[in-house]
């Protein structure tokens, strides 16, 4: 989980650092190349929040599944729905509806500029299920929609099957919708 973490936080700061580089060495506009440094700096951020947070899920100290998928959305204008009973988590299931939730959300944010995204929680009898749907880019594609390394929708399925659980992810009525099914 740390090396996940560690690696994609690393990984997207480079993307911003060289293309401020590059930015840097065509003379671009200081706005342009602030932009780019301040993305980098909140990438670091968010990478040192989530290995916190990894290192808690070890010591068994998290914070409740929906408290955190609040806090993750506080700054989008997403909403959160939580229906059914709600339960405590084995770490493995919460940890990974964390992840998904978290990548769902940046695939919204680089691939649906402008969009709205609505995450949905639901405790089921013996299952938990995570839905993120976004309403679809109103935008242009930008420069992030290229980015990336093509793994987020594969690391996401590949967590869910580790649980015995499901992913399914695809174009809905007007965005996309990830949904997430593990054992709880």
């Amino acid at each position: 989980e740390i090396h996940d973490v560690l690696a994609h936080s690393l990984s997207a700061q480079l993307v911003h650092l060289e293309a401020a580089r590059l930015l840097i060495e065509r003379g671009a506009d200081l706005d342009q190349i602030h932009e780019r440094v301040v993305a980098a700096r909140g990438m670091a951020r968010d990478g040192l929040t989530e290995t916190r947070q990894a290192l808690s899920a070890l010591r068994g100290e998290m914070t409740p599944l929906e408290d955190f998928l609040r806090e993750l959305v506080a700054t989008d204008g997403a909403t959160v729905s939580v229906e059914g009973v709600r339960r405590p988590l084995s770490v493995e299931a919460s940890q990974t509806v964390r992840r998904v939730a978290q990548e769902a959300l940046t695939n919204v944010r680089k691939h649906a500029s402008g969009a709205k995204a609505q995450v949905r929680l639901e405790y089921g009898a013996a299952e938990v299920t995570l839905e993120v749907r976004d309403s679809g880019s109103a935008a242009p594609a930008g420069e992030l929609t290229v980015s990336g390394s093509g793994y987020g929708l594969l690391g996401m399925r590949e967590r869910a099957e580790l649980l015995g659980g499901t992913l399914v992810a695809g174009p809905c009525e007007e965005g996309f919708v990830v949904k997430l099914k593990v054992p709880a």
